[in-house]
């Protein structure tokens, strides 16, 4: 009578892995920790690296990418340049152009108090602003009031983010000054970071009457701001160099801030590239120590190896049931890391109030990546398993 071949079904494959490394909980622990840590930084990083940009993302929508800025450029002899005084009045006809505020840099130096030391400028410079500004650039104040046709004319000013921070200033109003060109000029805002304008957040702002009649400003544009229809930025950007100064258009540089927003983020990928190459590192490591774990597993027990043998076990079997092993073992680190990397992510984009977002696709990565490894890592330690002539693994007790 023939015998039928001895059979595993996948269940009893699974069984007998799981029962491997539930006898050796304290080593599988161990090896599964450095496939945890692998893939808890490559997910890790992923989500924050998704999060940023859904933040960012959601801030140009608030914001709009419909902002323009012009700045004057060089003069063909490489000669800073400036904009005719009557650019902001010329760019404000063009049709599709919804509002365009200007700001002037202005000679001085502030401080909160004319006892701090005059080189100790922190780096804070002074900018006369029209009282449009917040509107164009879609700017919100953290406190405070900004300037109106009456105070932008007497010596008051406004705070960017910080500046209000390194001057030492967490409120506006109720008498709070600081000095500027060793005049006294009363805090009436302190403004929130401005996304698109980031310029802004290390100025003072005055009104330009202001800065002409306290600190001899020649009202000069450096900068001006505009806001165009979403529909024709593109138009608007052809136009505005030659609209802004009809006569020298080449000396006229306009730019789109969403576009530098954009480019920084994507400088930033780099990092992210660097990160993921460390938790790479991790994974590799991690891989090598659970070949090391299967290898050795497989030398403790070769009498349990020829047992199975002699009583049927054919070499699919035994192969099958270390690779199974290895499998289970980084499944379970892969399943920790995706947690631990989840979480982490969670907690880094929530104290940055940024939107929580983990893709599926990373979570199912990390599983997947989990799995490569530990097949890899199984592969030879089962085959050497699968090897053992029964007789040779008997004699060894």
């Amino acid at each position: 009578m023939d015998l039928a071949p001895s059979r595993l079904a996948p269940r009893d494959v699974l069984r007998v892995g799981a029962v491997g490394l539930g006898a050796r909980r304290l080593r599988a622990a161990l090896s599964a920790l450095g496939i945890a840590i692998g893939i808890a930084a490559m997910v890790a990083v992923l989500a924050i690296s998704e999060s940023s940009k859904a933040d960012l993302l959601s801030a140009l929508d608030r914001l709009g990418t419909n902002l323009l800025t012009v700045s004057p450029g060089q003069s063909i002899f490489g000669d800073a340049a400036s904009l005719p005084s009557q650019a902001q009045r010329m760019v404000e006809r063009v049709r599709p152009v919804e509002g365009a505020s200007a700001t002037g840099a202005v000679e001085g130096s502030v401080y909160r108090s004319e006892l701090i030391p005059v080189e100790e400028t922190n780096g804070i410079s002074v900018l006369a602003a029209d009282t449009t500004l917040p509107t164009t650039l879609g700017a919100t104040l953290a406190d405070g009031v900004f300037l109106d046709g009456a105070t932008a004319r007497y010596p008051a000013v406004v705070l960017g983010a910080t500046a209000a921070r390194r001057l030492g200033v967490d409120r506006a109003g109720g008498g709070v000054q600081v000095s500027i060109g060793g005049r006294r000029f009363t805090v009436l805002g302190i403004l929130d970071p401005v996304t698109l304008a980031p310029e802004l957040d290390s100025a003072v702002l005055v009104g330009f009457a202001a800065a002409a009649r306290y600190l001899d400003d020649d009202g000069e544009t450096s900068s001006l701001y505009v806001r165009s229809d979403p529909d024709h930025v593109n138009e608007v950007r052809d136009v505005l160099g030659r609209t802004a100064n009809p006569e020298h258009p080449d000396e006229v540089d306009v730019s789109r801030p969403s576009d530098a927003i954009e480019a920084r983020a994507a400088a930033k990928s780099a990092y992210t590239s660097l990160f993921l190459g460390l938790g790479a590192v991790a994974l590799l490591v991690g891989g090598v120590g659970i070949a090391n774990v299967m290898v050795i597993s497989v030398l403790e027990r070769r009498s349990e190896i020829g047992l199975r043998r002699a009583l049927g076990a054919t070499r699919r079997h035994v192969g099958l049931q270390f690779l199974t092993e290895s499998l289970l073992l980084s499944l379970a680190g892969g399943a920790a890391g995706v947690a631990l990397g989840a979480g982490i992510a969670a907690m880094y984009a929530s104290s940055r109030g940024w939107q929580v977002v983990v893709p599926t696709a990373v979570v199912a990565g990390g599983i997947a990546a989990a799995l490569a490894v530990g097949a890899v890592a199984g592969l030879y330690p089962a085959l050497r398993a699968a090897r053992l002539a029964p007789t040779d693994a008997l004699r060894t007790v």
